[in-house]
């Protein structure tokens, strides 16, 4: 069996043998976080609860977004509590 070269190429209800983070999946995405540091107090939150670990944050500075993984579910913008994310279309 060859080296699968992306998302794209899984078949139907196959399972990668590969960590999931090496294909970048953001292009199924229809709708992007985009956060707004005036507003964000560091909670990590958005962190937290992202389910495809694309938050990026070291606990010190403002959170970034990994688009190229970002499937755009919106649980980010939904648990925070400032309001500091919105979700635009793009």
């Amino acid at each position: 069996m060859s080296a699968l070269r992306g998302w794209k190429e899984i078949p139907i209800a196959g399972i990668p043998f590969e960590p999931a983070v090496k294909y970048k999946t953001g292009d199924w995405r229809v709708f992007r976080p985009v956060i707004d540091n005036e507003k964000c107090i560091k909670c990590g939150l958005c962190w937290m609860f992202c389910p495809d670990s694309s938050i990026i944050w070291d606990g010190d500075n403002f959170p970034t977004v990994d688009y190229e993984h970002c499937k755009g579910c919106g649980i980010c913008a939904h648990e925070c509590p400032t309001k500091a994310i919105e979700m635009v279309r793009g």
